[in-house]
């Protein structure tokens, strides 16, 4: 029985390689893609249920992370593997945190792509070389350069996604469209983050959604 894969990526020439690649293998099968974090949410949680989700870190309207947190706790036994173009451990930490099964830089994708999915489809976890150095350099310097600062305040799921959009220019009547709630928990939502980050401005909340990677400046 192969191992059923989704592709999550804004970009449809890097699914279109990723797939090619993969489906050399016959015994990996690409089920479904998804453009976005949301539809990739909607995709790995529907009856579509892939094995393992090949999850782009940074997307519009809900970055990789959410929706790898998102996927994990309502397909538990759903794997999955972060693409990304960053080696900042912050970022690494994060989306290991969110639950993925493995970290891979897209750089190098087309080389460990299909070895990861088998690995973590197998129980392992899977970390491509320069990121796995990454990580044990951090646990060599200490645990406060592993990953993110404890101490910095946590934002809940749906803050996150709140932070996102609105760092993306959304207004609270879209965010409200976007996550079936009202623009009066959307205007709660905003008040609570700025007051848990002390921000006083939505230019300083998009410097922090880059900044922790909720949000990409790239295309």
């Amino acid at each position: 029985m192969s191992i059923r894969i989704l592709l999550v990526d804004d970009h449809q020439m890097f699914r279109e390689g990723l797939r090619a690649i993969l489906e050399r293998d016959n015994k990996l099968t690409v089920v479904g893609e998804a453009s976005d974090g949301r539809l990739a949410v909607e995709m790995a949680v529907g009856p579509l249920a892939p094995d393992v989700v090949v999850m782009d870190i940074g997307m519009p309207g809900l970055n990789g992370v959410d929706a790898t947190r998102q996927i994990v706790a309502s397909k538990p036994k759903a794997k999955v593997i972060a693409l990304s173009a960053h080696t900042d451990r912050r970022f690494v930490a994060a989306v290991l945190e969110a639950g993925a099964s493995g970290y891979v830089l897209k750089d190098s994708a087309t080389e460990e792509i299909r070895r990861a999915v088998l690995a973590v489809h197998g129980g392992r976890k899977f970390l491509c070389p320069m990121i796995a150095a990454s990580v044990i350099e951090g646990f060599v310097s200490g645990p406060t350069e592993i990953g993110v600062t404890r101490s910095r305040p946590q934002l809940a799921g749906r803050e996150r996604e709140v932070v996102q959009l609105l760092a993306e220019g959304k207004t609270s009547k879209e965010i409200a469209r976007l996550l079936h709630i009202s623009v009066k928990t959307v205007e709660t939502h905003r008040r609570n983050i700025m007051s848990k980050l002390k921000l006083r401005s939505v230019a300083s909340l998009t410097k922090f959604a880059i900044r922790e990677g909720l949000t990409s400046t790239e295309d």
